[in-house]
């Protein structure tokens, strides 16, 4: 893993230190909200899940292709995961149970860009895929019944051993999404769609996937 992370670190130095094709660089943050599918042959099971407020924080490539289209790229940590809620009763007990899990990512968009120069304002759409490396994340469960409340937090065991580990560290998802920029300034929407099955073991057809909407404030150096 750590051999993964400084080989991204390297890229990205090895990007910043020419302008071999006028390339653009910046920074980008802002606000997630996560999600999940997680279903089965049998049944969907984040129906009733909970969107994820969280975070993305990183820096930004562009390298024009033609005065309209552009490619983009960029490193970014940003959190997703979700939160469920669900309320139970029988044999006399009633209560809640809930369920929360926090994934933190290294992300790295890889998507084409088409911008129409509107005369100082510029509005731009994107679209391609996204690769995701799993850093960290936990889960915790909470059942509250009758005044008391048990919990039970564990850190995520990342692998593709259906037997030990809790999610595969490699995802993939489709971004797109669209925005405006201002004197190297921008703000957009993305949604990502997460395409892969991150658990390490499909029993019965099981599949668990990111979803991640985003709104971003970038600069442009």
């Amino acid at each position: 893993m750590k051999n993964l992370v400084k080989g991204f670190l390297i890229i990205t130095l090895f990007c910043f230190s020419g302008d071999l094709f006028g390339q653009q660089f910046g920074i980008k943050a802002g606000l997630n909200v996560s999600n999940a599918l997680l279903k089965d042959n049998d049944q969907t099971y984040s129906d009733n899940f909970n969107g994820r407020v969280g975070f993305h924080v990183g820096a930004t490539a562009e390298m024009p292709l033609t005065d309209m289209f552009s490619f983009q790229t960029g490193l970014l940590l940003s959190t997703k995961g979700y939160r469920s809620s669900e309320e139970f009763s029988g044999f006399g007990v009633s209560g809640v149970a809930e369920s929360n899990v926090d994934l933190l990512y290294l992300d790295i968009p890889l998507t084409g860009r088409a911008t129409y120069d509107l005369g100082g304002l510029k509005v731009f759409g994107v679209f391609g895929p996204s690769v995701g490396v799993g850093l960290s994340g936990n889960q915790k469960y909470e059942v509250t019944s009758g005044g008391n409340t048990v919990s039970e937090e564990e850190s995520i065991v990342w692998g593709s051993d259906e037997d030990t580990d809790d999610f595969r560290r490699f995802d993939l998802g489709l971004l797109f999404g669209a925005g405006v920029e201002i004197e190297g300034i921008e703000l957009g929407l993305n949604y990502n769609l997460g395409l892969a099955n991150i658990l390490p073991s499909n029993a019965n057809g099981s599949k668990f996937s990111n979803r991640v909407f985003a709104i971003s404030a970038a600069y442009k150096f």
